[in-house]
């Protein structure tokens, strides 16, 4: 069988994976701090993740992989955005306000998660769940001479760890020279780290050792992945943004804590998210939620499919920055559109599935992956294999390819004045499809040239041959949008030119 190679970001090289238990092939991944909806930044480890996941539930079987992902509920955003409900009238205790919102936070997530049509991870701890196992680690740290406590916080003594810096390649002068690290007077040295921290009255706190108080984000990662994989386990990821401080500090902080261990063996960090070539940034106006583009609410104004986000995400390389633009949505679309009109009514056949999973055993490169998809689709004899690689790429859910009761097909432009679509809610054959796109886009040549002429009878004329034929027409400013009725007989239409 061909093996799985993955760049590792601990070795700065690509390696052949080979997990430690073929039987129990473990990975871990930094969950999302719970206080708002996800951003497109936040989706993108995600999909990156899921795909892998799924490359080693096909090659080591779905039983023997185990897939952990947390949510952390226990931070300081989310004590303020609870603070800011309080203020706005919720009489609630300041607990059961945050526990409320985690709540939804969480169900958001994952309802906007499922629509990108990733699967769900075998354990999903929440850090609150989980304090117990934080004070045993940051006690045994203390005990070893790793951590030291005072006024009320534990800090971790990063000195203590020759090898700290590792990951990111830099040393602890240099990060102390170059790196924004808060002085406090309780701390040792400025690259400390806090492992727990005392909390007032007011705030989330526990009973511990060191007085109530909470843990540091880093200590939770350590002790849940202790917990849920072991003290060595095979893959650690997350976005870049994370490789330090917070994974330098995994790897140091449980190193200490169970020197038999090795912790993760390899990490694996997908680069950042661009919007229209610039950071995502509010001030900007190019801040999206998977939520806004779900739902219409961003700069393009139309709903995209989750599976439209999924496609674009998965079209660079992880290794690589991602513009995410709407021309490429646009075009996922498109692509995605075509791809279900010619595999709708066939079923899915793995003859030809090294075709796409070779490119993914090589680093994960699902852009490969999807260009070999459009080798399939341009091969007729080939589109079961099509259906069968969209299946297992995430693409396999037609009817949720919008989040409304109908699957909007198309979203294009044409000739750079109206937004053409076609929807429907029941099924269509292939060509009834195209008879639909094709008057879509003729409708609005026409009707761009009539703004010109002023000669507005040609569109009225087809206007009235789509209404025979059973089609709903629906016109806007810029927007043209055919629905087809119970009624529809694409017959009616085939004549028309």
């Amino acid at each position: 069988m061909t093996g799985i190679r993955l760049h590792n970001t601990l070795t700065r090289r690509k390696e052949d994976f080979a997990p430690l238990d073929p039987e129990n092939v473990r990975m871990y991944v930094c969950g999302p701090t719970v206080y708002d909806r996800a951003h497109l930044g936040n989706a993108r480890p995600v999909v990156v993740f899921d795909v892998l996941f799924r490359l080693l539930r096909h090659v080591y079987g779905a039983e023997h992989v185990t897939y952990v992902r947390n949510f952390t509920d226990v931070d300081d955003k989310i004590n303020a955005r609870a603070a800011e409900m309080r203020s706005a009238g919720d009489a609630r205790p300041l607990e059961a306000i945050i526990r409320a919102l985690t709540d939804e936070t969480i169900r958001w997530y994952h309802d906007d998660m499922d629509a990108l049509g990733a699967l769900r991870p075998s354990a999903e701890p929440r850090a609150t769940e989980w304090i117990g196992a934080m004070v045993a680690m940051t006690r045994d740290l203390i005990a070893k001479g790793h951590a030291y406590e005072r006024d009320g916080h534990v800090l971790f003594r990063v000195r203590s760890y020759k090898d700290y810096g590792r990951l990111s390649g830099r040393s602890v002068d240099d990060m102390i020279a170059g790196a924004r690290v808060e002085v406090a007077p309780f701390k040792e040295d400025p690259m400390d780290f806090v492992l727990w921290k005392p909390s007032t009255p007011d705030l989330p706190g526990w009973d511990s050792p060191w007085g109530r108080g909470r843990p540091g984000w880093h200590i939770e990662c350590s002790a849940m992945a202790r917990e849920l994989l072991g003290e060595t386990f095979d893959i650690h990821g997350g976005g870049i943004d994370l490789q330090f401080p917070h994974h330098e500090n995994e790897i140091a902080q449980s190193i200490c804590a169970h020197p038999e261990g090795g912790f993760a063996r390899v990490w694996l960090h997908n680069e950042m998210l661009l919007v229209e070539g610039r950071k995502m940034s509010k001030s900007l106006g190019n801040f999206f939620t998977v939520r806004d583009l779900l739902e219409g609410n961003w700069s393009g104004g139309w709903k995209v499919p989750g599976e439209v986000i999924r496609f674009v995400y998965l079209s660079t390389h992880y290794s690589k920055p991602m513009d995410w633009t709407e021309e490429k949505a646009r075009q996922a679309m498109e692509t995605l559109t075509d791809w279900y009109s010619k595999t709708e009514d066939l079923d899915a056949d793995s003859q030809g599935r090294w075709a796409f999973l070779l490119n993914l055993f090589n680093d994960l490169d699902t852009a490969g992956a999807i260009g070999k998809m459009h080798d399939l689709a341009r091969d007729v004899a080939r589109h079961p294999e099509l259906k069968y690689a969209m299946e297992w790429f995430g693409f396999g859910f037609p009817d949720r390819l919008a989040p409304d009761a109908f699957r909007v097909k198309m979203a294009t432009e044409n000739n750079g004045a109206d937004i053409v679509r076609v929807s429907w809610a029941g099924s269509l054959s292939p060509s009834a499809k195209r008879i639909l796109m094709s008057k879509a886009h003729m409708l609005s040549s026409l009707r761009a040239a009539a703004k010109e002429t002023k000669d507005f009878a040609p569109v009225d004329a087809l206007k009235s041959s789509l209404v025979a034929a059973g089609v709903e027409v629906r016109m806007a400013k810029n927007e043209i949008g055919l629905v087809p009725g119970p009624d529809f007989d694409p017959a009616k239409l085939e004549a028309l030119k």
